[in-house]
């Protein structure tokens, strides 16, 4: 894959105006705010996955609608707390999997809470699907109506996944850290905007981000979603586009405080580099980017993550 989007130095100056409603900060208050009244009622379970080293819970806490929301808890095995916890959310169209997948964070002296994504993993299902025609894929489900629309929910499980996390008693409650890739880069992003409470954000060629680029530079699966949908049922491009503004996480990472280290893949067209600059330039909080300029959507890989580690030491 060639460079396609804009060279590097007007990368780093690319901050488009932002396209926000009114009442942003409102509704995510309200809808966080209703989420609260459901007891969170997390649920630790251990779990016998051969590891030596590792302890692990199978993890159930309740997130949007009171819906329970599975997951994976992961520490290092006889080590005192409390300890650094992050809190990871997945890329799309993917699932919680199995502990062995997880095992870099308990390697490092971290605990880890990773966060099954309702209603694409295999353990947590999503009730509330919207009522709308959806094209194949998760970013137009419940798109007539952002009450409806699928990330609100998603969105309120990340948080609330951080309130659960913060109750196991391994865990630092003031050391919870964020992070992602991809779809989970674009989660991480929008908690991190969400709570002004965590540690620290790491936000890998995050999806969800400045949609009304992404849908114009993306034919495949998941930004070419919108554009499909918007083929298909012809309404007003503003009808969906002011939906998923309220979900953008170029608004999102305006509002986050927390010290974030973002990765950027400059042949990356899935997430197409303008789209993750666009956030970045507009994080609010110190931030820091990785460009990996001849990667696709894999990134830095393994070599982010080390590099993440090392950032981590020094930052917590």
């Amino acid at each position: 894959m060639p460079l396609f989007d804009k060279p590097l130095p007007e990368l780093h100056e690319y901050r488009p105006e932002r396209s926000e409603p009114a009442d942003f900060d409102l509704f995510w208050r309200d809808t966080l705010a209703k989420a609260e009244t459901d007891p969170l009622e997390p649920a630790f379970v251990r779990y016998d996955a051969g590891l030596s080293t590792v302890e692990v819970w199978d993890v159930r806490f309740t997130g949007f609608g009171g819906h329970r929301i599975a997951g994976w808890f992961l520490a290092p095995r006889e080590v005192a707390g409390p300890l650094p916890t992050v809190v990871q959310y997945l890329g799309y169209q993917g699932g919680r999997n199995w502990p062995i997948d997880w095992l870099v964070y308990p390697a490092a002296g971290y605990a880890v809470l990773v966060m099954d994504t309702r209603g694409q993993g295999t353990d947590t299902a999503d009730p509330d699907p919207g009522a709308n025609p959806q094209v194949p894929g998760f970013l137009t489900r419940g798109l007539v109506d952002r009450d409806s629309y699928y990330y609100r929910r998603v969105f309120t499980d990340a948080v609330r996944a951080v309130d659960a996390a913060r109750t196991h008693p391994i865990a630092d409650p003031a050391r919870i850290v964020v992070a992602g890739g991809s779809q989970g880069g674009g989660i991480a992003q929008a908690v991190a905007g969400l709570r002004t409470d965590v540690a620290a954000a790491l936000i890998d060629v995050p999806f969800l981000t400045h949609f009304r680029r992404a849908a114009e530079m993306v034919d495949k699966t998941g930004y070419g979603e919108i554009a499909d949908y918007l083929a298909r049922r012809r309404v007003p491009p503003e009808d969906v586009f002011g939906v998923l503004d309220y979900f953008d996480g170029v608004n999102l990472a305006a509002r986050a405080t927390a010290p974030a280290r973002y990765s950027v893949a400059l042949m990356d067209a899935v997430c197409p580099p303008s789209t993750v600059f666009a956030a970045y330039n507009h994080y609010r909080g110190p931030a820091e980017i990785d460009v990996w300029p001849y990667n696709g959507h894999e990134g830095g890989a393994q070599v982010q993550r080390m590099r993440q580690l090392r950032w981590l030491g020094e930052t917590l």
